[in-house]
């Protein structure tokens, strides 16, 4: 099997040198996200229900350019900055995995690049 990376102009580029995400197989394992406008550039740093919103977005579009979608997602992992924010970030969480919800994983990260409140990585089926 081979890896194909995967990219689109609609999620934010990568701050480093990894890719947005990368297909193996029927398996499309993503970067983590954080919560950037891909369109206007603006970074949400003070709000974790926006935040969790914008990086669950970012997920999206990612997971539609490898040709799959959110309901699709086998697991997550999210990285929050303080875990007091995690009732408020489990609160967006559910609005976008309605159903048949993935396995998740949810950490307390000493620090997040540029100092987030939240990073999300999710592992999904492909078609």
């Amino acid at each position: 099997m081979e890896k194909q990376i995967i990219s689109t102009i609609k999620a934010p580029a990568a701050l480093g040198p990894y890719s947005q995400a990368v297909k193996v197989g029927n398996m499309v394992y993503t970067s983590g996200s954080l919560a950037i406008n891909a369109a206007t550039g603006e970074f949400i740093n003070d709000d974790i229900k926006k935040a969790t919103a914008q990086s669950l977005e970012n997920l999206k579009v990612i997971l539609e350019e490898a040709g799959t979608s959110l309901d699709k997602v086998v697991k997550t992992l999210v990285f929050l900055k303080d875990m007091n924010d995690f009732a408020d970030m489990n609160e967006v969480y559910a609005q976008y995995f309605t159903s048949n919800p993935p396995a998740r994983s949810c950490v307390q990260a000493a620090k997040l690049p540029k100092d987030a409140l939240v990073e999300i990585e999710v592992i999904a089926i492909a078609n």
